[in-house]
């Protein structure tokens, strides 16, 4: 018998999925292999995300404040690698070829990951005597008690501080109640190769990522000639597989990773990537020949002995697996990567407006006034991974009715499936308003995405004044404010780099490109510290005081509520004078035609 997520989501599936099926008849079959094959990467991506913070607060014991920033640091490698891979792409491998070495290191990476290792254990120290805590579960079924000979007893948070442990009968060796500093806690982590093994598992999926990612939008727009009417539309498909795999990711591995175990939930994942590499590969003649090296003569030129450009690109990239090794075990030194890119970035942007006639100085302006924003936006959107997950499995009550509930894990499919449904009927929206000549400038839509995003927590914070005695807020509060965040998504997202492109002038291009995936990343970043500051105590992977988490959550998201509000309001406000900035990039005026990057609608990669 189908559970009720498993049977809405066929539901949501095949009715949204017809059209799209139909549409897909009518374009370069090429798009037929790369909606599957991204379809099934964002599965395998989305897969694993939705299960990694519980993975380190619930496995390996992290408390709250490292995981998210191990979270952090992860994400914001993920958005910044795709540079690189761009960057090969272009001058040496082509993007049929960066794509299948992505996706191999990806696969690899996502199996690594199934290899979870015995679990870290808590311990505590009382008068020199050591007692274990028991799990069982995991996700929001997740539940630890402490072992005293062999009774199991609940604990929790002492009202005058410390560690309350619940129904210990009279004359056990410890009390019922643990002052503060009465006891110790450490963490014993069985076999610490395994941990090694989930940080290389993190760095081949972060280059895989970067190889796969822009490349592969980039090939569906050269599936395309530049004036092609099915251009746009063939995004919008290719855009509805992305949410597909998404969707499908937190109702599949989200389940499958709770109710079987880690393994199960990001094998899965692993298995969705093979078959996006396989669709990949035997759709190779549907491709038209696109995506090719630039130079095959080069390419194909021995560098050392029998080996030649090809292979030592693929040599040194596995070999630069051990300094993302190292750096994804540190968020202050993404932190300090981020800093010096963005210097040099924004300095080179100053320098050439400084000099640039006054029409591109105005439109490089609000192409970093825009990309400023989107920090914003996305380092609250972001939340959905770290703050919000935690948040379904602490404070949230998952239940749906007639005896069903959702995994903390599917509260993801949220954003997807309200993707799915109204991606349609906003861009019906935008074309209405384009046809009559009211479409809102891009200060307007990107301001909206902010209020609505801001707006989201502000549900969250509400219904938190409704939660039930156990500290458990009613689930259709996060499904509002997941609703919230997607519509705002719908505003800011497909806008981003299409007005990049629009926006900088030729020569300057890839760079404001550039700073549009750096944005992304520091969006992570900042979004990793946002998430800290909802950390709360916990001991064995389990929350001491759900009443104080809550509070926590409430004033946090309260506090971003605010900033994303504000942030959006304000650029309302500037709209009118950042919309003549545009100049007449809008109608394309004094623009060059950039080929797959204009219409590049992956919200991903924005």
């Amino acid at each position: 018998m189908l559970d009720i997520i498993t049977l809405a989501g066929i539901i949501i599936t095949v009715a949204t999925a017809i059209p799209v099926v139909m549409q897909l008849r009518t374009h370069p079959r090429g798009l037929f292999v790369l909606f599957f094959a991204e379809m099934w990467e964002r599965f395998s991506y989305y897969g694993m995300r939705g299960l990694l913070i519980f993975f380190l607060t619930q496995h390996y014991l992290f408390d709250d404040a490292r995981a998210q920033g191990q979270y952090g640091a992860y994400t914001a490698l993920v958005y910044l690698m795709p540079l690189l891979g761009g960057f090969m792409a272009d001058r040496f491998l082509g993007t049929r070829k960066a794509i299948l070495f992505g996706a191999l290191l990806l696969v690899a990476g996502h199996f690594a990951m199934a290899f979870e290792g015995p679990a870290a254990t808590q311990v505590l120290t009382y008068q020199g005597a050591r007692y274990e805590f028991v799990v069982e579960g995991r996700g929001d079924a997740h539940h630890a008690r402490l072992q005293v000979g062999s009774g199991l007893y609940d604990y929790g948070a002492s009202p005058s501080g410390g560690l309350e442990i619940r129904g210990l009968p009279a004359g056990s060796p410890i009390p019922a109640t643990l002052p503060t500093g009465s006891f110790q806690l450490s963490v014993v982590n069985a076999n610490p190769m395994f941990e090694n093994i989930l940080y290389l598992a993190l760095s081949l999926i972060i280059l895989g990522v970067g190889y796969l990612k822009a490349n592969i939008s980039s090939i569906v727009g050269q599936l395309y000639e530049g004036n092609d009417p099915r251009r746009d539309p063939g995004f919008t498909l290719y855009y509805y597989g992305i949410n597909l795999g998404a969707f499908w990711a937190a109702i599949l591995c989200g389940g499958v990773g709770q109710a079987v175990g880690w393994w199960a939930g990001f094998g899965m994942a692993g298995v969705g990537m093979l078959v996006g590499f396989l669709v990949f590969v035997w759709g190779k003649p549907l491709l038209q020949g696109k995506g090719e090296p630039p130079n095959p003569e080069r390419l194909a030129r021995r560098v050392v002995g029998p080996i030649n450009l090809e292979w030592t690109i693929y040599i040194v990239s596995i070999a630069a697996l051990s300094l993302v090794f190292l750096i994804v075990q540190r968020n202050a030194a993404v932190v300090t990567l981020l800093t010096i890119a963005s210097v040099v970035v924004l300095s080179y942007i100053a320098y050439y407006a400084i000099r640039a006639p006054r029409v591109e100085r105005d439109r490089l302006i609000l192409a970093v006034v825009l990309i400023a924003s989107s920090v914003v936006f996305w380092t609250l959107f972001e939340q959905a991974g770290s703050s919000l997950n935690q948040f379904a499995a602490r404070n949230t009550d998952l239940s749906l009715g007639f005896g069903q509930s959702m995994t903390a894990g599917q509260t993801q499919t949220f954003n997807s499936g309200f993707i799915l449904i109204f991606a349609p009927v906003f861009s019906a929206i935008w074309a209405w308003l384009g046809q009559r000549r009211l479409d809102p400038n891009p200060a307007v839509k990107f301001g909206l995405g902010l209020v609505q995003v801001g707006a989201g927590f502000f549900i969250l914070v509400f219904g938190a004044s409704q939660a039930s005695a156990g500290f458990q807020v009613p689930i259709i509060y996060l499904a509002l404010a997941y609703l919230l965040h997607t519509t705002g998504e719908l505003c800011l997202s497909p806008v981003g780099l299409s007005q990049m492109t629009r926006l900088a002038p030729a020569a300057m291009l890839s760079t404001i490109m550039a700073t549009w995936f750096l944005a992304s990343s520091w969006a992570q970043s900042i979004g990793a510290m946002v998430a800290q500051m909802t950390a709360a105590e916990t001991v064995a992977g389990q929350v001491l005081d759900p009443g104080a988490a809550l509070a926590t959550y409430t004033h946090v998201f309260g506090l971003i509520g605010w900033v994303g509000v504000g942030a959006g309001v304000l650029l309302l406000a500037l709209s009118p004078i950042l919309g003549k900035m545009v100049h007449g990039a809008e109608a394309g005026e004094n623009q060059p035609e950039i080929d797959g990057a204009r219409q590049a609608v992956d919200r991903d990669a924005l």
